[in-house]
């Protein structure tokens, strides 16, 4: 299959970000959207070889819009680049045809390398998520996000990726570069997410959330 790609995200800088990472890897970004409304008409214009899609956006979300970017451009493929590992957006992204579902926790250039297993023909799952989907189909086990309930139920799902770079003992910067967001945005998430959790640092946070798992 082609190269060329439609770039779906309401997110002005991600949506940047991600273009720079794709040109760099020789995937010629023709278009972006920021909405699923807006990917739909974009795909039955522009007919790309692979989209490349959140799926939380305001106006139209990429769930909704998968199908009709499906039935609009038949011949492209389907990347979900999201930051929700739930069950049933997994779950529902697949049984829509996505021949991809990646988290935004990816580094960039696990992403680009994903994309080219895609070119080939080949699917594309975050280590994570092909992980939980096995668990899923051989026992019955629940896909999540790797957070317990107890702890997720009170955060969002940005705030839910946060966490777990923070486990991973990732800097602001660091996350940053991970999730395609600013420094400041990461601040903010770390701030909202210890107050959700009744804490004051991200130390007391990753306690909880050891003891959250135990």
């Amino acid at each position: 299959m082609g190269r060329r790609t439609l770039v779906v995200d309401d997110h002005p800088l991600t949506r940047t970000a991600l273009v720079g990472l794709l040109e760099q890897h020789s995937f010629p970004v023709v278009g972006e959207a920021a909405d699923g409304s807006e990917a739909v008409e974009s795909a039955r214009r522009l007919q790309p070889d692979l989209v490349l899609m959140d799926l939380t956006m305001p106006g139209g979300g990429g769930l909704e819009a998968l199908p009709k970017v499906r039935a609009a451009a038949p011949d492209c493929e389907i990347v979900v680049l999201t930051a929700s590992g739930t069950e049933d957006d997994l779950l529902t992204a697949i049984r829509a045809g996505a021949a991809g579902y990646l988290l935004k926790t990816e580094p960039p250039e696990r992403i680009a390398e994903f994309l080219e297993g895609v070119v080939h023909g080949e699917a594309a799952l975050s280590g994570e998520v092909a992980r939980r989907l096995v668990d899923r189909v051989r026992d019955g086990g629940r896909l999540d996000s790797g957070v317990p309930d107890a702890i997720a139920e009170h955060l969002s799902a940005r705030e839910v990726e946060v966490l777990l770079l923070l486990d991973e003992h990732l800097g602001t910067d660091q996350i940053a570069r991970r999730l395609f967001i600013s420094e400041h945005t990461v601040r903010s998430h770390v701030k909202s997410l210890l107050r959700k959790l009744g804490v004051s640092s991200r130390r007391q946070a990753l306690e909880a959330l050891g003891a959250a798992r135990t």
